[in-house]
């Protein structure tokens, strides 16, 4: 998928809540405006890519141990110049994961966000405070395939009931703002989402 392409398929999304339509537009806005929103290289703001990852009948949803958030989180990560976010998030997940077989339960984007990432230490250089401009995609994988952690990373792997996912994360926003939307969303749709 190129950039415009992209940016199609963010104009026909249709938005969830007030969250995601001003996110929305926030990232259209970004992309259009900036040749390198893909880029890490952009220190204000740069695209990122996520999986929710889940289980064939949707009891599990797969996060990781995130060392920088020291929380448990959803698999994702930088666009690092890549316009295909569905093959970033998918990338990301078997790299972050260990899971060889992924796979997306649709190719549409199934959330989208602006978030905010804190100043950190990564690779013994600070980063300053930035937006991750996110698109997320709803991907499936089997919950009793081995999974490994990639220790530059994380330092768990798991697979959890969704309720007790929402529980194990100690990122209150995120909770509350994202990974309780995405368990709604699929719950719209008994979820079976197809």
């Amino acid at each position: 998928m190129n950039r415009f392409e992209l940016i199609s398929q963010i104009k026909k999304y249709k938005a969830f809540n007030e969250q995601e339509e001003k996110d929305k537009y926030l990232l259209l806005e970004w992309i259009i405006d900036n040749e390198d929103a893909f880029s890490r290289e952009n220190k204000i703001a740069h695209i990122t890519a996520t999986g929710w990852v889940v289980n064939k009948d949707r009891s599990k949803v797969l996060m990781v141990y995130h060392n920088i958030y020291d929380s448990w989180s959803w698999v994702g990560g930088h666009a690092d110049g890549e316009t295909d976010l569905l093959a970033v998030a998918m990338r990301e997940v078997k790299e972050e994961t260990g899971i060889k077989k992924v796979c997306p339960v649709t190719e549409d984007i199934f959330s989208l966000e602006s978030l905010t990432v804190d100043g950190h230490i990564k690779n013994g250089s600070y980063i300053s405070s930035h937006l991750h401009l996110n698109i997320t995609y709803l991907l499936e994988a089997d919950s009793e395939e081995a999974v490994s952690i990639k220790e530059d990373e994380n330092s768990g792997v798991a697979w959890f009931a969704p309720e007790e996912a929402l529980k194990k994360s100690s990122e209150p926003w995120f909770v509350a703002h994202i990974y309780k939307k995405l368990l709604d969303k699929m719950d719209e749709t008994g979820r079976n989402v197809r």
